[in-house]
């Protein structure tokens, strides 16, 4: 059973999650480029224009037309600056179960957006999508993203050991691969009631699979 997500934007108090608009690949760009996001996701690096125009106009809407998941560029609803990236993938539509990372550009963190971002992705995947499994998975050296998966109610399952590959900077200001464990979380229907909308966001990033 294979399906697609619709072609939709999500609103809350702060935010507008919409799909992805080339205007939007210098400030994507930009955000890649920062060094937590280097750190824990598989981004290339360095992130060009080339690739943020590549991510918008096809790769993105892949995951929704090929029935993969959905990305969602998330705005700052008074400023209309970009916040970060929501991603819903490894769909599983007859489970009716998802896997979903994030990232938070760096001058948007602290703020609770992270938190509120994802909650309102899982509301609306739950309540009007008829989901019943949201999965996050975040780096175990992550502190902060293991933070916003526990503010949000995820509930921590089990470590996958040497899962995946960080990076670190070395001495001389290059990259280096660094293998680590992944926590698994989960967020099922029943975890959201009474979990707050904006809850303190610590976090920059989730693991987030950018190949």
């Amino acid at each position: 059973m294979t399906g697609t997500f619709p072609h939709v934007s999500i609103s809350t108090e702060r935010l507008v999650l919409r799909p992805f608009e080339e205007s939007d690949a210098e400030a994507l760009a930009e955000m890649m480029n920062d060094e937590l996001v280097t750190t824990w996701t598989s981004a290339p690096q360095p992130y060009t224009l080339a690739d943020a125009r590549a991510w918008i106009t096809a790769r993105a809407p892949a995951e929704r037309t090929e029935g993969r998941g959905i990305v969602f560029a998330v705005d700052e609803f008074l400023t209309q600056r970009l916040v970060g990236t929501v991603h819903l993938s490894r769909t599983d539509w007859r489970v009716r179960a998802t896997e979903i990372a994030y990232v938070t550009a760096p001058w948007a963190r602290g703020e609770g957006y992270a938190c509120e971002a994802v909650l309102a992705t899982a509301r609306w995947l739950f309540h009007d999508q008829g989901f019943e499994r949201l999965e996050l998975r975040t780096a175990a050296d992550n502190a902060a993203a293991q933070q916003v998966a526990q503010k949000i109610g995820c509930i921590s399952e089990g470590v996958l050991r040497g899962a995946w590959i960080a990076r670190s900077r070395t001495a001389h200001g290059t990259w280096t691969d660094v293998r680590t464990d992944v926590i698994v979380w989960s967020l099922l229907p029943e975890d959201l009631a009474g979990v707050s909308e904006q809850r303190a966001d610590s976090g920059y990033t989730s693991y987030a699979d950018w190949n």
